[in-house]
This record gives structure tokens, sequence and C-alpha cells, in this order.
């Protein structure tokens, strides 16, 4: 499984990545649209350990955003994996990042959905507040279809990603 384009890639996470989520996860800049997290490298190191059985029942993905020189510049994860669609989030871009390793890791993850999972659509919320998210996840062809009190709900299908990758293919990938 090839999860690379012009600037990131993407790989399943590691124990040793456990400091650097940390340090992600509770950076004030990156966290205002996550759920908290508690505890310590010791905690996280723990929490991969059991995600990393969650991978191998092939329940959820976590992944490392990377540079294509090896620099971690992020996070992604793929969960709630339902029978017709897979939902994705925890999605963090530190100051590492390349100029488009947003576009490029939300094309990556969901190159992962439809042609390594086999989904043709994927489901995802984002906080009511965060709305440059928000007009990401539109501009992409997502629709949103309700909310919570806290979030919008959305979908997005194959063709509405490869209308948006063809848009972009000469700029991007």
């Amino acid at each position: 499984m090839n999860l690379q384009s012009k600037t990131v890639k993407l790989r399943l996470v590691e124990e040793n990545d456990a400091e650097f989520i940390l340090r992600l996860r509770t950076d004030s800049k990156y966290n205002q649209h996550l759920s908290q997290v508690t505890g310590g490298v010791a905690e996280q190191v723990e929490w991969i350990r059991r995600y990393k059985n969650d991978e191998k029942n092939k329940l959820q993905y976590y992944f490392i955003i990377e540079r294509n020189d090896g620099v971690r510049c992020g996070t992604l994860r793929v969960y709630d994996i339902r029978p017709d669609s897979f939902s994705w989030g925890s999605w963090i871009l530190n100051e590492d990042k390349t100029r488009f390793a947003a576009i490029e890791s939300a094309f990556l993850v969901y190159r992962f959905g439809f042609d390594h999972l086999k989904f043709e659509k994927s489901h995802f919320e984002v906080r009511k507040e965060n709305t440059k998210v928000i007009s990401f996840h539109e501009k992409m062809g997502a629709v949103r279809n309700g909310e919570t009190e806290l979030d919008f709900l959305y979908e997005i299908s194959k063709p509405s990603v490869l209308a948006a990758q063809e848009k972009l293919l000469g700029k991007l990938l």
C-alpha cells in the first residue's frame, strides 16, 4: 500500500511515535477541536499497543503524516468502519507540514479508504466552530447531512473526491 503524494506520505503509527503524538495532542495550537488526552508517554505507548490489535482486526487505522524527507508533521486516523462507509479524523498538522500537506493527506486517506478498504463513501464529523476545516471539506464536495450539539455531520462520495482531485491534480500530485 503506497500512500505517498508529492510532498507527504502516510504510514501506520508505531510505539516510538508516542511522544510525537502526545506533544501534538497536548499543544494548544493544535488540539482545540480534538478530544482531551490524559496521561504521559507511557500511557500513549499503551494506547498504541491496544490500537495495534484494532489495526490487526481491521477496526481502525492510525497514521503518522510525514514529509517525504521523513520529518513527522501530523496524524490522521481512520475509524468507525461501517458496512458501507469509513470515518476519519484526529487530523493534526504541525508547523513542519508542507504547503499542501492538508490536501495531500486528505487525498491519501481517501485513497486508503476507497482503494484499499474498497468503500464508495466516507462519513465524518467536524466541530461547528472549526470553520477552516468545514470550508475545506465542503470545497472537496462533502455534503452536510446532520448535526449534533457539537458537530456538523458530513458524507463524501468517491466520485466527489475524484472530481476534486482531478481539478487539483496538476497543482498537487
